[in-house]
């Protein structure tokens, strides 16, 4: 009797091996091709999406440049001479081209959205506070202001495009 117990163990124990093998060799096959499918899928859908995240970075850097002081003056002419409406209208054309491009927080980080909105925020104060000099009292006036103010410094669009170069420059 302690000769069968000493076969049978000794034929389950090389087959209880072989088993414990075979599993953990199949276990990892398993998670091999897991990954393997899993990076396929990440791989064929960055290819797919990069072109449209590089068209919402290029569509922001736009709109960073439409806004920038200088070139928004430029394109936006008064209507009248009425200070005021001329504030409110660059101020418009502001909104407008934010609104216009909203859809494309999508596709940009967290920290380069909040800059995008922030450089749009400043670029509306900016506008703000140099109106409120009682010594400018024409359209033509407060923009001549806004030249000047924007003649010392750089314009608060360029933070932003300067983060999404760095931003498109870490895709590559």
């Amino acid at each position: 009797m302690e000769e069968q117990l000493l076969n049978v163990v000794m034929y389950s124990v090389p087959s209880i091996i072989t088993g414990v093998i075979a599993y953990l060799f199949f276990r990892e096959h398993m998670q091999n091709e897991e990954e393997r499918r899993k990076f396929n899928i990440v791989k064929t859908l960055s290819k797919e999406s990069l072109p449209v995240r590089l068209q919402a970075y290029e569509r922001l850097a736009l709109f960073l440049e439409r806004i920038s002081p200088n070139k928004l003056l430029l394109r936006v002419a008064p209507l009248s001479s009425n200070k005021q409406a001329y504030e409110d209208l660059l101020i418009k054309s502001i909104e407008q081209e934010f609104e216009h491009n909203l859809s494309q927080q999508i596709y940009l980080s967290d920290d380069c959205w909040t800059i995008v909105t922030a450089s749009k925020s400043a670029t509306i104060q900016l506008i703000r506070k140099v109106s409120m000099s009682e010594k400018i009292d024409s359209a033509s006036k407060l923009r001549e202001a806004i030249l000047n103010e924007m003649l010392d410094k750089a314009a608060p669009s360029n933070a932003g495009l300067h983060y999404i170069k760095k931003e498109v420059a870490e895709i590559w």
